[in-house]
């Protein structure tokens, strides 16, 4: 029985790779194979070797200053959030809100078994989310500084502790995010924040890795010497890497103990998570008059509730609202710096501001929820039909939706180009009414798209949304054409102010254009649908 249910469980968690949601259909053998030979390409053939390449420059100068415990605890902390934030999500969905659970708990089957085969799951993924960094660590020590019984022997039962640290570490987060995805209405802007901060630590931590690595090798005694005094845990932790046996026994035990808190916790949790619905909150209602809307408001509404509900859908169609921002922000801390990079004789006259229109157009081509939104109406297409709207009255909506996104991005990031920059008022009139102009004939290319290749038989939301040739084509459009603009700049070296009156025109003409034909051609292919 346990052994069907880990089988169930690892079979759910790659799930993709033997079913083909944007076809319903099965996966072929071979199909099958190859993403299973890509997936681990991926997770050994380049993370791993990453990996092995940086175990490899920090090895042997930690050795040699006596500290290769440090060299353990370093990788060691890696592999622990790598393999905790790897797996949470999956402890999350997996443990304790598994879309099975109301089947599995209904059946004869001991619930020890069932918290046992889905923790066999997490232990196997935090294990492979791990392994990619702790293997290649153990692998380069050896070859550095010679394997012997103790090592190897030693380097692979801290392994075996390391899997059983971050199994429970990510059942502990993982019942904080079950307990906080029961009680909270709206998950998605959680699940957006969380993304957008670890895409934050992650260039963070990409930008500073060299100097931190350079500033570890060179103070590699110091840096020792401190944590061995102030964090002695951490010491011992790295001390079990290199075979030191004393070491090792005593993390088991505190692993023993820690793995006997985690289980009692389970016990006692586990079923009063899995069952949950959800909270209701008591509320006294009171008499009110609800003011109706205009029909147009009401349909936008829906819209902006629609992109609100689905973190892949923000995530995936509305980053620019983030990006273009930041953009702006970036420009206002670093203007000094700007200015002078504007100083340079390459740009000339003028190039400054076709610059400046070049990154805010390709920053809007990351702000497309229009392109999967009839898609994503498969569901309901039916119901949206039946109402007493025209087919302009849906589209309109899914148009203004990006519009306001999009323009509202996109005039802050400009406005704080204007501060940070030394743009004149014609040239700051320009770029202004470039962005709106790019943003209003983007837009409509976007809503043309989606009606041009709609998907209507998904299974998973995140077909239409990331996998759809509409999106692909919306995005790599937009790249093309921006990068075309600014290439043609600087290619013929035009006049600036006539150069970029001739573009906002031509992203007028486009709109008009495009608008003409969703109200005669797109119009009938939304009815066809």
């Amino acid at each position: 029985m346990l052994k069907l249910l880990v089988k169930k469980q690892m079979t759910e968690i790659f799930r993709s790779y033997f079913y083909n949601a944007k076809k319903n259909t099965a996966r072929s053998k071979a199909a099958t194979v190859g993403l299973f030979l890509l997936f681990t390409f991926l997770m050994a053939g380049v993370i791993g070797v990453t990996f092995a390449f940086l175990a490899k420059v920090l090895c042997r100068p930690l050795t040699l200053v006596g500290v290769d415990w440090l060299y353990f605890t370093v990788f060691g902390g890696i592999a622990i959030v790598l393999g905790t934030l790897g797996s949470v999500f999956n402890t999350f969905s997996g443990l304790y809100l598994g879309k099975d659970n109301d089947l599995l708990l209904s059946m004869p089957i001991p619930l020890r078994y069932i918290v046992a085969a889905r923790l066999l799951g997490v232990y196997l993924m935090g294990l492979l989310y791990s392994g990619i960094i702790a293997v290649p660590t153990l692998i380069v020590y050896w070859i550095t500084v010679g394997p012997t019984v103790p090592n190897v022997l030693g380097g692979l039962f801290w392994l075996l502790l390391l899997s059983l640290l971050i199994l429970a570490l990510t059942c502990l987060l993982g019942w904080v995010v079950a307990r906080l995805s029961v009680k909270l209405k709206n998950k998605s802007f959680v699940t957006v924040l969380i993304a957008l901060v670890g895409v934050v630590l992650y260039y963070v931590i990409y930008f500073k890795a060299q100097s931190m690595i350079r500033d570890l090798i060179h103070n590699a005694a110091l840096y020792g010497s401190r944590i061995k005094g102030a964090a002695w845990l951490l010491y011992s932790f790295g001390k079990g890497g290199t075979g030191d046996w004393l070491h090792l026994l005593l993390f088991a035990g505190l692993m023993a103990v820690f793995l006997g808190l985690v289980w009692w916790m389970l016990n006692r949790t586990f079923l009063n998570i899995a069952t949950a619905t959800g909270t209701v909150s008591k509320r006294r209602t009171a008499a009110r008059q609800i003011k109706p809307a205009s029909l147009q408001t009401a349909l936008l509404g829906k819209e902006f509730r629609r992109f609100a509900s689905s973190a892949n859908y923000m995530l995936n169609c509305g980053l620019g609202v983030v990006l273009i921002p930041a953009i702006g922000i970036a420009a206002l801390i670093f203007s000094s710096d700007l200015r002078l990079l504007f100083a340079l004789p390459f740009f000339g006259r003028g190039a400054m501001t076709v610059v400046c229109c070049t990154l805010l157009a390709g920053s809007c081509t990351m702000i497309i929820p229009a392109v999967p939104s009839v898609s994503l109406e498969a569901r309901t297409l039916w119901l949206i039909k039946s109402l007493p709207v025209t087919p302009m009255q849906v589209l309109r909506p899914k148009l203004l939706v990006q519009l306001i996104l999009g323009g509202a991005a996109t005039v802050f990031a400009a406005a704080c180009l204007l501060i940070a920059l030394p743009f004149g008022w014609a040239e700051g009139l320009l770029l202004i009414a470039f962005a709106v102009s790019f943003v209003l004939s983007f837009g409509m290319a976007s809503v043309s798209l989606g009606l041009r290749l709609p998907n209507l038989t998904w299974t998973n939301e995140i077909v239409p949304i990331k996998q759809s040739g509409a999106v692909l084509i919306a995005v790599l459009g937009g790249f093309a054409y921006t990068a075309v603009f600014a290439g043609l700049f600087f290619l013929i070296k035009p006049d600036p102010t006539l150069y970029l009156t001739l573009a906002i025109l031509l992203n007028l003409l486009l709109a008009a254009a495009l608008y003409v034909w969703l109200k005669k051609c797109g119009v009938k292919r939304f009815e066809a649908l």
